[in-house]
């Protein structure tokens, strides 16, 4: 029983209104309280030549001389954002993280070995990818409290669309499968790190809008067994949620109230109306950084685990305080290790209890 984490709520009707939409009184309640996240590590790289991928500048000898020095420090300040999120209003560190830009499994280790992070007794979950910098996405798991029952990979098939008799295949992220059960209910996670923007938003938004087909034709596949199926997707999606890749093909809603039987909530969709953003380039701010959910989580009672509300980490200490990206996520600068160029984001379920 100690490590349940309790959360009490008052009964007023503002805060029965924030949890349930609803004005009317009932009697104080009990919930118990989970952090769920995403983070881009923006090149969590170890300092080993990896021949397979394109790593050369991640090595003490390339262009970023990056020594064990600076992979310590990376190590230590993703640990730091990892350990602190959600923390307004959970004390305990998040159950579920999912991560891009890791190179591989051994940077994950020390990770999770890091005193930031240790007593979160993390699981891992991890694939190589195809992507030709070698980075992967990955989900962290609190082993106390998930117990991992299944996990695939995904891969994404893109072809060069300028060569017609030719098909050479653009080698990106593969996205991941982990379900299991969060303290006994059963739960799907999907990972996603979705192809960049060069060549420009629009040449390039089909190989986006075949990320977010496959990603539908996952969750479609899980409801197919279980309409009901609790299923977050999370991750870089390189692209804001009102664009096209989120939107038709995904078909979220971004409230709650309209998000039909089976189809798929974005609370991140309110915040990028608002202004708030992940990350910004030339001082226009998006959400790529994104977590989607069915709307199985959107029931009305909080007898099994239900959506409550969602938000993007921006604590004083990963934002660059002076210069002219004041404000901007800090990442690395003059070969130093910063934390990211994204704003990590995250949501909370509460259960009665």
């Amino acid at each position: 029983m100690n490590d349940i984490i309790y959360f009490y709520l008052k009964t007023t009707i503002f805060v029965l209104g924030l949890l349930s939409g609803t004005t009317s009184v009932a009697q104080q309640k009990q919930y118990q309280i989970r952090t769920i996240a995403f983070y881009n590590c923006e090149n969590l790289f170890d300092t080993l030549r990896d021949p397979k991928i394109y790593d050369e500048e991640w090595t003490p000898t390339g262009a970023r001389g990056w020594t064990k020095e600076k992979y310590e420090q990376k190590i230590a300040n993703i640990a730091r954002v990892l350990a602190e999120i959600g923390r307004e209003e959970n004390p305990n560190m998040p159950v579920i993280i999912g991560l891009a830009e890791v190179e591989n499994r051994a940077v994950l280790e020390d990770l999770v070995l890091h005193p930031a992070l240790r007593k979160g007794n993390y699981g891992i979950v991890h694939f190589d990818s195809p992507d030709k910098r070698g980075i992967d996405v990955a989900l962290l798991y609190a082993k106390d409290h998930f117990i991992l029952e299944h996990a695939s990979q995904h891969a994404l098939y893109l072809y060069d669309q300028k060569r017609p008799t030719h098909r050479k295949r653009i080698y990106t992220r593969d996205q991941l499968l982990v379900s299991g059960l969060l303290d006994g209910e059963a739960m799907h996670f999907i990972v996603n790190h979705w192809p960049s923007r060069v060549g420009g938003q629009k040449r390039s938004s089909p190989n986006r809008e075949a990320a977010a087909a496959l990603n539908k034709r996952i969750i479609d596949s899980i409801q197919a067994i279980h309409t009901q199926a609790k299923i977050i997707t999370m991750g870089d999606l390189n692209d804001g949620p009102m664009d096209a890749s989120v939107k038709k093909i995904l078909q979220t809603e971004g409230e709650a109230t309209k998000v039909p039987p089976m189809g798929l909530f974005n609370p991140m969709e309110k915040l990028a109306k608002a202004g708030y953003g992940t990350l910004a380039y030339r001082d226009a701010w998006d959400i790529f950084d994104q977590i989607i959910l069915t709307q199985a989580f959107l029931q009305e009672e909080y007898t099994t685990w239900k959506y409550w509300k969602a938000n993007i980490f921006q604590k004083p200490f990963i934002v660059q305080s002076e210069g002219v990206y004041q404000g901007y996520p800090l990442r690395n600068s003059n070969n130093e290790p910063g934390f990211s160029d994204h704003f990590p984001v995250y949501l909370y379920v509460l259960r009665a209890w």
